[in-house]
């Protein structure tokens, strides 16, 4: 039996992104999410419940969610969950639950986003190509498909 393990979260974010980098120099950002519930109790008024999670992105994603999106974006996340133990200097045991972040995206309910494809140089990095087009951008073969290794938008 296979098991799935995915999320789908709208919320906020509670602080920028945080762009740090591991000793080998990959990217990694980290993300605070509020993700607010509101409801009528049985006064009919609105009652609001706030729920806080963390996530991780890597590499150039990394680069380009904390180049994108602030403190207070209304944003998309799907991803993992995924849970982190850790002893603490007097030998607790610690755990946190983190989501590692597939996709994260401005949600466009109550906000406008400007988006530039990025693309990949021959040497493995990425530049931005400034394109702001909603046309497919990046090689095609004659056949005029787009090729296996670019993502067809």
């Amino acid at each position: 039996m296979a098991y799935n393990n995915s999320v789908t979260l709208v919320g906020n974010l509670t602080e920028d992104p945080e762009l740090r980098f591991t000793t080998s120099g990959i990217p990694r950002a980290n993300i605070r999410l509020a993700v607010n519930h509101r409801w009528r109790d049985s006064n009919n008024e609105w009652q609001e419940d706030a729920n806080f999670f963390r996530g991780t992105v890597w590499r150039q994603y990394a680069e380009n969610v904390a180049e994108s999106l602030q403190k207070g974006a209304r944003v998309i996340v799907t991803g993992r969950l995924q849970q982190r133990q850790w002893e603490t200097a007097d030998g607790g045991q610690r755990s946190v639950v983190e989501i590692r972040i597939d996709e994260i995206g401005p949600s466009l309910r109550w906000a406008t986003a400007d988006v530039r494809r990025t693309t990949r140089e021959s040497s493995g990095g990425y530049y931005d190509s400034g394109q702001r087009s909603r046309t497919p951008a990046g090689p095609v073969n004659p056949t005029g498909s787009y090729s296996p290794d670019e993502e067809p938008f």
